[in-house]
């Protein structure tokens, strides 16, 4: 049963993803293309979707993919999945651990699992950045997408622009915004 499967998949991302959205992109997306839910460049479209709408990417994109897989019903199987290993854990040291979290040993844990976690979101923006500007064709010869290459020079130099501008970063919110935009007048509907 589909239900039952997306909910068990997503379980696991959630159970296995430590250091945030990000860090599970790999996991989601091995999960993803191992069960033959849909193609890598399917993934990596719900993956934007997910990443310039409200909320948490991780929840985001398991309510899509169990959307895009089972319906409506996948859709909430796959978001309960996600989420109910979070859920239980932030129950656990609410009620248990809170006065572990401040000795070394479980600082130590912590603090060694942070570059592991930058590695990987390291590598997932690479991948990302890579599929996107090289897709690969139907006999996986890879060419540059020319439109691709127009957004990534343009919001880099907006990027730099700005900051050389204003002296201040650019805002997440403007990026998305601006590159939804450029995708729309580059790629149309």
């Amino acid at each position: 049963m589909i239900y039952l499967r997306l909910f068990l998949e997503f379980l696991k991302v959630g159970l296995f993803t430590f250091g945030g959205a990000y860090g599970s992109i790999p996991i989601i997306r091995e999960t993803v293309l191992g069960n033959g839910w849909m193609s890598d460049d399917l993934f990596t479209y719900i993956l934007g979707v997910s990443e310039s709408t409200p909320g948490p990417i991780m929840v985001n994109t398991a309510t899509y993919v169990g959307n895009t897989v089972g319906g409506f019903w996948g859709a909430v199987c796959a978001t309960l999945g996600v989420i109910t290993p979070s859920f239980v854990i932030i129950l656990l040291i609410a009620a248990f651990l809170r006065k572990y979290m401040e000795k070394k040993p479980v600082r130590a844990v912590l603090d060694g699992v942070k570059p592991c976690i930058v590695g990987i979101i390291l590598v997932t923006g690479v991948h990302l950045f890579f599929t996107c500007l090289f897709p690969a064709s139907v006999n996986y010869k890879f060419s540059l997408d020319p439109r691709a290459l127009i957004l990534i020079l343009a919001l880099g130099a907006l990027r730099v622009g700005f900051q050389t501008w204003k002296k201040k970063t650019v805002s997440p919110i403007l990026t998305i915004l601006v590159a939804a935009g450029l995708g729309v007048a580059v790629y149309g509907i």
